[in-house]
C-alpha cells in the first residue's frame, strides 16, 4: 500500500450575488506539500449557473476562473502571485474574500495519489452525479 500524505483543498464557488450567499461549486482547488504538489480542476456547468443568476456574466466569470490553474501552476501568465511558494499561492488562492469567484474553508485529508484525490474530489463535489 502506498503511503499516505496530507493534503489541503479547498472548492471553488461562483457566488452570483455576493449578498444573498447563493453559490455554485466549480471546482477543486488541492495542495499536497509532501508531493510539492498544487493543482486545480474547474468544471463551470453554465446552464447551472445561468438558472441561478440569469443576468451573470458567464464570460468574465469565466475569464477570471481561467487564473486560478495558472497560478496554480506558477505560471507568469498568473501574474506576481505565480511567482509566490506552492504554499504561498495556495494560502491566497483560499483567502476569504467577498467576491464572485471564492472557495470554502480549507479541509485536510490523507492520500496516496493528489491527481486522483483531485479527481474524486471534482466527482464528488462538483459533477452532478449521473444516473
Amino acid at each position: 500500500m502506498p503511503d499516505l500524505v496530507a493534503f489541503d483543498y479547498a472548492i471553488i464557488r461562483v457566488v452570483p450575488r455576493v449578498e444573498r450567499g447563493e453559490c455554485l461549486n466549480v471546482g477543486i482547488i488541492l495542495y499536497c506539500r509532501p508531493r510539492r504538489y498544487l493543482n486545480c480542476a474547474i468544471a463551470l456547468d453554465r446552464n447551472r449557473l445561468g438558472a441561478l443568476y440569469p443576468q451573470i456574466d458567464i464570460e468574465a466569470v469565466e475569464k477570471h476562473l481561467a487564473g486560478i490553474p495558472l497560478i496554480c501552476a506558477g505560471s507568469v501568465e498568473g501574474g506576481t502571485i505565480s511567482a509566490l511558494s506552492q504554499q504561498e499561492r495556495f494560502h491566497w488562492l483560499v483567502a476569504p474574500r467577498s467576491a464572485i469567484i471564492q472557495t470554502s474553508p480549507p479541509h485536510s485529508g490523507l492520500c496516496a495519489e493528489p491527481a486522483l484525490c483531485l479527481e474524486h474530489l471534482m466527482e464528488t463535489m462538483v459533477r452532478l452525479p449521473t444516473q
